[in-house]
C-alpha cells in the first residue's frame, strides 16, 4: 500500500527514525507493529507529538511535565508524610518555584535533617517519582550513600575526581538530573565540597549548564536542634503545628555548619548559601507512628486491627526519658513489626 503525503506519512517516519539510526545489535525489543500503531494515532488525532511518542516506549530527561510533578508532589506528601508540616510546606514551595521557574539562577539544593525513621528518605523518594514515573530507577536519578560510595578516608582526592565526572557526565546527558547524597553525617569532610561549582550561579561551566538540576542531601546531623526547639514549644503549651521554619532553619544550618562530624563542617556549601533550604524533620510522636501502622497495614492489603495497631505503637522506644513524647526510631521499625505480629 502506498502512502499518501501528508501528517500520516510524517509521523510514521518519525516514528521510524530511531530504530533506522540505531545500529542494529543497540535495537531494543520495541514492536515495530505497535510503533507504526502509534504513529498513525498521532497522525489521525493531531496532538500526540514525536517527542511524546518516543518517550512513550523509552524513559526520557524530565518524563512529567513540570506542573504536573509539582501537583503530583503535593498531593503524595499530603497523603503519606505524617508529622512533618514544615517539610511538606518547605519541599512542595522549593520544588514546585523551581520546576516551574523557566530562567533558573542554580541548581536546587535541599538539605533534609532529622533522626532515623522521620521520614528524609521518603520524601526523597516521593520527590524522585514526582518528576520521573520510574522514580528511584530512572536512569536520570543517581543516588551516593556515603559508606558505601566514598568508604576510605585515605581516597578522597579520587573520590573528588569521580564525583565530578559523575555529575558533569549526567547532567550532560540530562539537564534535569537528581542528585541525592544520603548519609551526609557519615561523609568525610571537605568531599562535598568538590561539586560547589555545579551548585553555584554560573550560567555555564565548559559548556554545560546545571541550573536545571536538583541536589538532596540527607542528614541525622541538627536532630538534636532540632529536637531542642520542639521540647521546648511542648513545654510551653505550644503546639507542634506552630513551629516555623524560621524558628529552625538559621540554627540548624549553624549547627549542621560547625559539627566535625558531618560532611557539611565548614562546608564552602554553606558558606556561600548555596544550600536553598535547610529542611528540618521533627521527631514523631505517638499518634504518627499510629498513623504509620495503619497506612502500611492497608497497603498490604489488610483490614486494620486496632488493637494490633495500638500494641505496636506501644512497643516502640520513646525519648525523653521523663516525658517520653517522641519515638527514637520514628517510623523506621514499623514494618518488621507488623512482619511478627501478621502471617504475610
Amino acid at each position: 500500500m502506498k502512502l499518501r503525503r501528508g501528517p500520516l506519512r510524517a509521523a510514521l517516519g518519525l516514528a521510524l527514525l530511531p530504530l533506522l539510526l540505531e545500529p542494529a545489535g543497540a535495537v531494543e525489543p520495541i514492536s515495530l507493529g505497535l510503533a507504526i500503531a502509534g504513529a498513525a494515532a498521532s497522525a489521525l488525532t493531531g496532538f500526540i507529538s514525536y517527542p511524546r511518542l518516543y518517550c512513550y516506549f523509552r524513559e526520557c530527561c524530565l518524563q512529567l511535565h513540570d506542573r504536573r510533578a509539582a501537583a503530583a508532589l503535593q498531593e503524595n506528601l499530603d497523603k503519606k508524610l505524617f508529622g512533618q508540616h514544615l517539610v511538606s510546606k518547605a519541599v512542595v514551595k522549593a520544588v514546585k518555584g523551581f520546576l516551574n521557574n523557566s530562567n533558573a539562577k542554580k541548581p536546587l539544593a535541599l538539605s533534609l535533617h532529622g533522626w532515623t525513621g522521620t521520614g528524609k528518605n521518603f520524601v526523597s523518594k516521593i520527590v524522585a517519582e514526582s518528576i520521573y514515573k520510574r522514580g528511584l530507577q530512572s536512569k536520570y536519578v543517581h543516588q551516593f550513600v556515603a559508606t558505601l560510595h566514598f568508604p576510605h578516608a585515605h581516597s578522597i582526592n579520587l573520590y573528588k575526581d569521580q564525583l565530578q565526572s559523575w555529575i558533569r557526565g549526567n547532567v550532560s546527558i540530562c539537564p534535569r538530573s537528581l542528585f541525592i547524597f544520603d548519609e551526609m553525617d557519615k561523609m568525610h569532610a571537605g568531599l562535598i565540597d568538590s561539586i560547589k561549582p555545579f551548585l553555584d550561579y554560573y550560567e555555564l561551566l565548559d559548556g554545560v549548564s546545571y541550573r536545571q538540576a536538583i541536589f538532596i542531601f540527607l542528614s541525622n546531623a541538627g536532630a538534636e536542634k532540632i529536637t531542642e526547639v520542639a521540647l521546648d514549644f511542648w513545654r510551653n503549651g505550644k503546639r507542634r503545628e506552630d513551629i516555623q521554619l524560621t524558628d529552625i532553619q538559621n540554627a540548624l544550618s549553624v549547627s549542621v555548619f560547625n559539627n566535625k562530624n558531618s560532611g557539611f563542617w565548614h562546608s564552602t556549601l554553606i558558606d556561600r548559601n548555596l544550600i536553598d533550604y535547610f529542611v528540618p524533620f521533627l521527631p514523631l510522636e505517638y499518634k504518627h507512628v499510629k498513623m504509620c501502622v495503619r497506612v502500611e497495614i492497608q497497603s498490604r492489603g489488610y483490614v486494620v486491627d486496632e488493637d494490633i495497631l495500638t500494641r505496636i505503637a506501644d512497643e516502640m522506644t520513646y525519648f525523653p526519658r521523663e516525658e517520653r513524647i517522641y519515638s527514637d526510631k520514628g517510623c523506621k521499625t514499623v514494618d518488621a513489626k507488623l512482619d511478627y505480629y501478621y502471617d504475610f
